[in-house]
């Protein structure tokens, strides 16, 4: 029975933990590629994350136009969920020993980045043979967050008959930068 509880405990807070995570990582990430944030799920994710991120803008000032509050509330939560699952498996020291190497939070951040961006860039591949509506709210986001990846690839890798290979192209170059950061 106690072995189950700590597997509910553990997944509740990787849930949650990483679910709040992915909404300011993705906040973040919106206002980097200056999305538009009069789309209605710009607004819901500003609803989201602004319970922590006020009041955390108060005391950490933005840096030449990025969210360095988002970015130390990132490191914040994924601290404490390292904490959390430490204290769960009766091992404090661990978890001190952790947070002060950074290396597991470093880590969880990058893969977390390249991961959202492997599937935005997989789901736009997807949606370009259906042809989605151009003025869904989105298909819009999903372009603006993805287009600066992108474009770099396209000016260096043409069409071919019709065809644009650049999101293949970045999709193998995350796979290949998780492989390495996993081996870290």
């Amino acid at each position: 029975m106690q072995v189950a509880l700590i597997q509910v405990a553990v997944f509740l807070i990787n849930i949650i933990f990483n679910f709040y995570i992915t909404l300011v990582l993705l906040r973040f990430l919106l206002q980097w590629v200056k999305a538009d944030f009069y789309n209605p799920y710009c607004q819901l994710l500003i609803k989201f994350t602004n319970f922590f991120l006020v009041p955390l803008r108060r005391i950490i000032p933005g840096f030449f136009g990025l969210d360095i509050a988002a970015l130390v509330l990132i490191f914040l939560l994924q601290a404490a969920q390292i904490i959390l699952l430490a204290l769960i498996f009766k091992n404090p020291m661990h978890a001190w020993l952790n947070i002060w190497l950074l290396v597991p939070i470093v880590t969880s951040l990058v893969t977390l980045v390249l991961n959202t961006y492997f599937y935005a860039i997989l789901i736009r591949a997807v949606l370009s043979w259906i042809n989605p509506d151009p003025y869904n709210p989105m298909f819009h986001i999903l372009i603006q967050l993805t287009e600066p990846v992108l474009k770099p690839i396209r000016k260096i890798l043409p069409e071919f008959s019709g065809f644009d290979f650049s999101p293949l192209v970045i999709l193998i170059l995350i796979q290949v930068i998780l492989i390495f950061v996993r081996n870290i």
